[in-house]
């Protein structure tokens, strides 16, 4: 058999966490090749931004640049915030380079976007984004230039539901209590992710008003044509990473909802499927979405689990890059987790 040629990769924003965990999945692909590593200021080592990194991959980080990335690259994550990435991706998709755009700026349709975030400036690429949930799309994320990496809430929210969305009843709410780590705060400081802000503490922010709300109920309307009743509350929890999603909703009919989840995710190889209620530190470090549901009557309570920042962002985003290429959809990604 002929041997796969090398495909070189960039990553725009290498300084936050997504960034790091990034680095550290593709240093060890066997067919991606790290060709390009930026920030907005670079000037620096790669070691000494990630000293994690020293002795083990050695480069320059360079301040962000489309015409060199276009130079260098076939394929480019974005780890960037919202708006500024699509500065980025707009120019990188008109010369070929294919994105896996980590932000928000290409996962929602127009009027959703613009009412939560800011207006667009890329429209023409947004209507050609495809959603990057590959238990949602992977068929046509395979044939895509662009895919807009889930966040990481609707990532375990979104694989917790869509298994019953045909046996929910639409003209009652779902409730949806998640919890996450710090890190998906990102590295920047403030009071409520400071050490002693969030020490021996827990609480809610941003009470049905959270950006991924909107995305939820966006992605259940195009799957199932049913306008439900988003209600999304965030915490956030004294833990570095992983993040429990507890989702509550009414049935239209009785169902045994392990049949229904162990049927749906049969062929899925990052979705797991427990008889009990699932934690955090047992998918931590890896990609599995794990998942647990009960009935009671007619109420139904969905239980997921993601580590934030590899499935509800970089380890996703490889699995995103490995269709659009071509790969095995989990080379390189991380099934061990960090227990202890």
């Amino acid at each position: 058999m002929k041997p796969i040629s090398k495909i070189n990769v960039g990553l725009i924003g290498a300084s936050g966490y997504t960034g790091i965990e990034l680095l550290k999945i593709l240093i060890q692909h066997p067919i991606f090749e790290v060709a390009y590593v930026a920030t907005s200021e670079g000037g620096i080592e790669l070691d000494a931004l990630h000293p994690s990194l020293k002795d083990i991959f050695t480069c320059k980080v360079q301040k962000a640049d489309a015409s060199q990335i276009k130079e260098r690259c076939e394929l480019v994550f974005l780890a960037l915030p919202h708006q500024t990435a699509m500065g980025f991706a707009k120019g990188l998709l008109d010369s070929g380079v294919k994105v896996v755009d980590l932000s928000a700026d290409y996962r929602l349709e127009l009027e959703v976007y613009e009412k939560h975030y800011c207006p667009h400036e890329d429209i023409k690429h947004l209507n050609e984004a495809v959603y990057g949930l590959p238990e949602l799309n992977r068929e046509v994320i395979k044939k895509s230039s662009l895919v807009a990496n889930p966040g990481c809430y609707p990532t375990a929210s979104l694989l917790g539901l869509l298994p019953f969305v045909e046996h929910i009843d639409e003209n009652f709410p779902i409730f949806i209590d998640a919890k996450s780590g710090v890190s998906g705060a990102g590295k920047k400081c403030s009071p409520s992710t400071h050490f002693v802000g969030i020490n021996e503490n827990i609480f809610a922010y941003k009470v049905f008003s959270h950006r991924h709300e909107p995305e939820i109920a966006e992605k259940l309307r195009l799957k199932s044509g049913k306008e439900f009743d988003i209600n999304f509350v965030p915490h956030l929890i004294p833990a570095t990473r992983g993040e429990l999603i507890d989702s509550y909703m009414l049935l239209n009919e009785e169902i045994d909802p392990i049949a229904v989840l162990k049927e749906y995710y049969k062929d899925e190889a990052f979705v797991r499927i427990f008889e009990n209620p699932v934690d955090i530190k047992t998918c931590s470090g890896t990609n599995f979405c794990d998942i647990y549901a009960k009935r009671r009557g007619n109420k139904l309570y969905v239980n997921s689990s993601v580590d934030n920042i590899l499935r509800g962002s970089s380890s996703q985003a490889v699995a995103n890059a490995n269709l659009m290429c071509g790969l095995d959809e989990e080379l390189a990604l991380p099934f061990i987790a960090y227990v202890p």
